[in-house]
């Protein structure tokens, strides 16, 4: 998480230092942080399987790979879309963390325009940044914990909207690092909050112990789409709008979800996902 986000940007900063234009700063930087897929791929690689694999691989000796793939996603899709809600369910995987995706696209852009360097947006991420994501990724376990789904996923989706308002208002005091260091703890604390209790939710859905992988992959990668397509807009919105009204725009983009939220809860869809909490 630090290397990925602040360790970046001193890393483009640090290239620019021995003498690389802007353009090959920023592209030194993007290539080294492509190199650091390798580390996920060289684990894969030595990880050894689990034991009950066996059963599985002997049952479908004889499918060929493709085969396997095609009956695991059609399984994974038939099966879901047979439950109640199953659409509205999966308008709201893709947009429950919207508005986190529309803010966080601009927030760098953001924070440089309004004259802080990219070192300093840096430091903050790093120090109570960081920290912050930390302690909300226990405070939403916490919150997953002590309530029911529906109204874990009401406390997320309503802190991670209401946490864009804290850059409107850095917008109108301008270079002021005290509030930018209030504006990222609050994003953070509460993105992170809203990822696990978002976490918790999809690994709910996928209850049928057949296409439970399949699944959980299938409904990230709808999730993604939120934050992968529809936050390609960001730019045009702050530059329309200026950042001020973007960030609130961004703040009422987490409506939608949230009316979703309240059919779903209201069609018994929460029924059965987890048992309920005292």
């Amino acid at each position: 998480m630090l290397v990925s986000t602040a360790g970046a940007l001193f890393l483009v900063s640090g290239f620019q230092g021995l003498g690389f234009t802007h353009s090959a700063a920023w592209s030194a930087g993007y290539a080294a942080m492509a190199v650091l897929v390798l580390i996920g791929v060289a684990t894969t690689l030595v990880a050894h399987e689990a034991e009950k694999s066996a059963s599985a691989v002997a049952a479908q000796a004889r499918e060929s790979s493709l085969q396997r793939v095609v009956e695991a996603a059609v399984g994974a899709f038939s099966e879901f879309l047979t439950r109640d809600l199953a659409l509205v369910a999966l308008v709201f995987v893709i947009l429950f963390k919207f508005t986190d995706a529309l803010s966080g696209a601009m927030t760098a852009p953001f924070v440089i325009d309004l004259g802080f360097s990219r070192n300093e947006y840096a430091a903050i991420i790093k120090g109570v940044g960081l920290a912050a994501t930390l302690i909300g990724g226990f405070a939403g376990g916490s919150v997953a914990r002590g309530y029911s789904l529906p109204v874990s996923l009401w406390i997320g989706g309503l802190a991670q909207g209401f946490a864009n308002l804290a850059f409107s208002w850095q917008a109108v005091l301008g270079h002021n690092a005290a509030w930018l260091t209030f504006a990222i703890i609050a994003e953070n604390f509460t993105s992170a909050i809203g990822t696990v209790i978002f976490v918790a939710y999809l690994s709910a859905l996928c209850r049928n112990p057949l296409h439970t992988a399949t699944q959980y992959a299938l409904l990230t990668a709808l999730a993604a789409f939120g934050r992968t397509y529809l936050s390609s807009a960001a730019g045009f919105i702050a530059a329309a709008t200026g950042w001020a009204w973007f960030f609130a725009i961004c703040a009422g983009a987490g409506l939608p979800a949230l009316m979703l939220l309240a059919l779903l809860q209201h069609r018994g869809h929460f029924d059965g996902l987890a048992p309920a909490k005292n």
